[in-house]
């Protein structure tokens, strides 16, 4: 495997859907953050230091493929042209933060996507594990599995009372941020959204956007996070994570019959018209192409639509994202309207590999 297949696969394995709720939750990913003993945080670290940390973690990756029977890459993020890392952010592979371009920062990567460790990032390490549908235990027993693969070769920062120290305080003691991805239209077009987010938040976790902090919640996908690490084990955050999630999906469910008894038809009409524009359109915004596949999936969640797969909408997130079309028209430029007509194309090529039932 070499990085070019990574980034040219429009889905990474994890993306093929399967998973418990996999009709809602898109996606379970755990987050460990930890740092070096004894050598400063990336934020305060000089180019020297970073290197050796970067030097340090590769000499690990072979052991992390000996472990799991997996092939792992190191990436060296300065030799990535800037769209390539845009790419990785689209794919989920790393954060935007990871995509700026600074030096000694790194990228080990397992070869379906489902680990990635960003060196140099916030942190020496960000150790992320990705897995489909609503499975936060088998993120975190992977996460866990690397976690004691690196340990036993480097020594991490710990404090007795205070646990893993972390560049950023809220990050301290687990050192874990757990997330789901969720499609949540019902709650969206029921107007409900907004209490849902609201009380999420009450009960101590963030809800953000499609590429976490920062990002807006386009495609009506949300991701759900815990935000307080000090003073909670690692399974009460997991099994604190899931319940809630489980609490977001059932909601999700109601909201979906609802629309199904009180407006059948009115349903039927919105997620055919929206696949209509998409299988006809000569040109689409990112924003509207976003809004209508979340209808269409929809569509095909209720079984309004069928004989097109649930992956093609996983995909369509993907391909349709502003980076990898120009990745994909291979060249380093290309204007707002050929972007558009590009994304249009693109669409209306793969949802006619499918041809629904009407």
């Amino acid at each position: 495997m070499t990085i070019e297949n990574l980034l040219d696969k429009p889905l990474s394995p994890w993306m093929k859907g399967g998973g418990p709720d996999e009709d809602i939750v898109l996606s379970s990913r755990v987050r460990l953050a930890r740092n070096l003993e004894d050598v400063p945080f990336p934020g305060r670290a000089d180019g020297q230091t970073l290197a050796a940390v970067a030097g340090e973690i590769r000499k690990s990756v072979g052991d992390l493929g000996a472990a799991d029977k997996h092939v792992y890459m190191f990436v060296e993020m300065d030799k990535l042209p800037q769209l390539e890392r845009n790419v990785l952010v689209e794919k989920h592979i790393i954060s935007p933060h990871h995509a700026d371009d600074d030096g000694h920062r790194a990228l080990v990567v397992r070869d379906d996507a489902a680990v990635s460790i960003m060196v140099n990032e916030e942190d020496h390490l960000r150790i992320q594990c990705l897995v489909p549908g609503l499975n936060l235990q088998e993120a975190f027993a992977l996460a866990n599995r690397v976690d004691d693969l690196l340990e036993a070769k480097h020594t991490f920062a710990f404090h007795e009372s205070a646990g893993y120290l972390t560049a950023c305080p809220t990050n301290a003691g687990t050192g874990m941020r757990a997330s789901v991805m969720l499609h949540l239209p019902a709650l969206v077009l029921t107007s409900q959204i907004n209490r849902i987010v609201a009380a999420a938040t009450q009960l101590g976790l963030a809800v953000r956007g499609l590429y976490g902090e920062g990002t807006e919640a386009i495609g009506n996908i949300f991701q759900i996070s815990n935000q307080i690490t000090l003073g909670h084990s690692e399974q009460d955050i997991i099994d604190n994570l899931q319940t809630i999630a489980r609490q977001v999906v059932q909601q999700e469910r109601v909201a979906r019959e609802a629309l199904t008894k009180k407006s059948a038809d009115a349903l039927a009409d919105r997620v055919w018209r929206a696949y209509g524009v998409l299988c006809y359109a000569r040109s689409i915004s990112g924003q509207e192409a976003m809004s209508l596949l979340s209808e269409v999936r929809l569509g095909i969640d209720l079984e309004l639509i069928t004989g097109v797969e649930a992956a093609v909408f996983n995909e369509l997130l993907v391909t349709t994202r502003p980076n990898f079309l120009q990745k994909i028209a291979g060249r380093e430029e290309i204007s707002p309207g050929e972007r558009d007509r590009l994304r249009a194309q693109l669409i209306r090529e793969k949802l006619k590999e499918g041809k629904p039932d009407a």
